[in-house]
């Protein structure tokens, strides 16, 4: 690996040295954005525990859209559900866990720029220009998988597994650290499956995957995207199904273009050698 300015070879401590301020600066920021979510504590957990609530803004739009489509199934009950906490210090490192999330989450693009800016010297150019687009379009796919799970898929799941019940003997009162455990268990579950253009992406540079193998197998694709959207929102109503289902299937779409790109520049590249 070279310098930044310069032809002078780098040692392996120089390496060493460089990666340990990346590392520090990464970690100085994230400790600061920590604590900066710490200190807003009710704009954090306004935001955090918005799904919970009958008036969040998901529930409203389901509303408006069963009053157009004439479907008032699809519009929910007023509901209340009540967290509760069951330990001592219980609320205090939940306070700290969502804060370092958050934390994480606001220094993530920094973070990616100081390791890119670490690695990127020992690239070629075209390696850099198509390592960098992996890593500007990775982060943008997972922050849309994480928004539609805070919009969408959290919510609804929240609101069904909540108000289900066995029996009208058997009360539901939720733990705190389960509602926050399931909402940043989904978060991470619907950033990684957003990540499958990047996917099909690597896979197709590889020449394990093809548009035309992903073209002959997308009914399956689809049945497999409809149980997945059954599993994560285990709603009684079809329409639900769909909205969740819809975006994946898009994914699945834009993966098949992605792959086909490829292939055509894998093409050209051949032609002209």
């Amino acid at each position: 690996m070279k310098a930044d300015s310069g032809n002078t070879q780098l040692t392996f401590w120089d390496h060493l040295d460089e990666l340990r301020g990346v590392l520090v600066r990464c970690i100085i920021l994230l400790v600061l954005l920590t604590l900066v979510a710490f200190c807003f504590r009710e704009e954090l957990f306004g935001i955090v525990l918005a799904p919970k609530n009958p008036d969040f803004c998901i529930y409203g739009l389901f509303c408006r859209i069963a009053e157009w489509i004439q479907l008032p199934s699809l519009c929910p009950d007023t509901f209340y559900v009540r967290l509760i906490n069951t330990e001592l210090a219980g609320q205090f490192l939940t306070h700290m866990s969502v804060a370092f999330y958050a934390g994480l989450l606001l220094a993530s693009p920094y973070i990616l720029y100081q390791l890119f800016r670490f690695v990127s010297p020992a690239l070629y150019e075209d390696e850099r220009k198509y390592s960098l687009r992996v890593v500007v379009w990775g982060y943008v796919l997972f922050m849309l998988g994480v928004l539609l799970n805070y919009f969408l898929i959290f919510p609804l799941t929240f609101r069904f597994l909540a108000l289900y019940q066995v029996s009208a003997e058997v009360e539901n009162t939720i733990v705190l650290t389960s509602y926050i455990d399931m909402l940043m268990m989904l978060s991470l579950m619907m950033g990684i499956v957003f990540e499958i253009p990047i996917l099909c992406w690597l896979f197709a540079q590889l020449g394990l995957l093809t548009a035309s193998f992903m073209r002959t197998y997308r009914k399956h694709a689809i049945v497999v995207v409809l149980v997945i959207a059954a599993v994560i929102t285990p709603t009684s109503d079809v329409f639900t199904l769909l909205m969740v289902a819809f975006p994946m299937v898009l994914l699945y779409e834009a993966s098949i273009l992605v792959v086909r790109r490829v292939e055509k520049n894998k093409l050209k590249t051949e032609r002209q050698s």
